[in-house]
């Protein structure tokens, strides 16, 4: 048996008005809550059920608003906007504060020595490409091929960067040998995100009109989006990254801190997390999800396509920057 949605109530409205940073933040506050990414399967696939069953206008008899919302919430963590597809654990932003600090821990904690920075930047490069396959623009797919030359461009970058920066930071102030790790991780997110969701660039994006009607592809919706989301993935990393070692290089200067260095890195790891549990959604909610971008400034001949069906109606074309 099942009953009638409630009166006016649509499950994909958005809770908060999208277009201010405020709503945008408690939107994002509510869909990274790391709490979700310890919800068993069963659950998510009764969530799922329950928002398709709801956009059908039917829900399970007695649901109250606040458990429809629930459902959707954990949907909304664990589900791809675009495809509806389950997404894979590491890669969901619900498992970036766990996931993230425990990596951006350890990267800040053993920066000294090169085989310690190789193999950090590279399980941290590793997990941002799934990170970044798992968020891109669904609608556009990429072979295995291109993941690969991707993930090792992107390595790569990290690797040259923070190994070769190391070695340039020897003889500087041990404050600026710290902040290595972020200038390898920034580097290595201008070439990881528009690499491994290059088919967006190359096809372009599907873009819709307000009314979510499919107008075309454009490769100038990709580029903005794709940007949008490296800025969105440095400021993510930026605040702990460059403050905590400052932080870290004052308490260690404390007695009681040379005494216990066993818990520097688990410190560390505490520390990063409480800067990425406010950092992931406000570095999320930074641009819109749905970006829109001016007729103007589309590719002349999609331009003109639309302009032939819509005339001007359509002034703006939105889709799915990723995340």
């Amino acid at each position: 048996e099942m009953a009638a949605v409630p009166l006016g109530f649509d499950i994909d409205a958005p809770r908060w008005d999208q277009s201010t940073f405020t709503g945008r933040l408690k939107h994002f506050l509510n869909i990274t809550d790391p709490r979700t990414a310890l919800v068993p399967e069963r659950e998510l696939d009764q969530a799922r059920a329950v928002v398709v069953g709801c956009r059908a206008g039917l829900v399970p008899p007695g649901s109250s608003r606040e458990q429809l919302l629930y459902a959707k919430k954990l949907y909304d963590s664990a589900f791809h906007p675009d495809s509806g597809e389950k997404m894979n654990l590491i890669g969901r932003m619900s498992f970036q504060v766990p996931g993230g600090m425990a990596l951006t821990g350890c990267m800040l904690q053993f920066y000294r020595t090169v085989p310690a920075v190789v193999f950090w930047q590279w399980v941290n490069q590793s997990f941002n490409a799934i990170v970044n396959y798992t968020n891109r623009n669904a609608a556009s797919p990429i072979s295995l091929a291109q993941i690969g030359v991707a993930y090792i461009t992107a390595t790569g970058t990290a690797l040259a960067t923070a190994v070769g920066l190391n070695l340039y930071t020897k003889r500087a102030p041990p404050l600026l040998a710290r902040w290595v790790p972020f200038a390898a991780v920034a580097a290595a997110n201008c070439v990881n995100i528009p690499m491994m969701r290059q088919q967006e660039i190359i096809n372009g994006v599907a873009v819709t009109d307000e009314d979510n009607n499919e107008l075309g592809y454009s490769r100038r919706a990709a580029a903005k989006g794709i940007a949008q989301v490296v800025v969105s993935r440095i400021t993510m990393a930026a605040p702990g990254m460059i403050i905590l070692p400052v932080i870290m290089e004052q308490l260690e200067k404390f007695p009681f801190m040379q005494r216990i260095r066993v818990l520097h890195a688990p410190l560390q790891v505490l520390l990063c997390g409480g800067f990425l549990l406010f950092m992931v959604p406000a570095a999320c909610a930074l641009f819109p999800q749905r970006c829109s971008l001016a007729l103007a400034d589309l590719e002349p001949e999609l331009r003109d396509s639309i302009v032939a069906k819509h005339g001007d109606k359509v002034p703006y074309v939105y889709f799915n920057k990723g995340l």
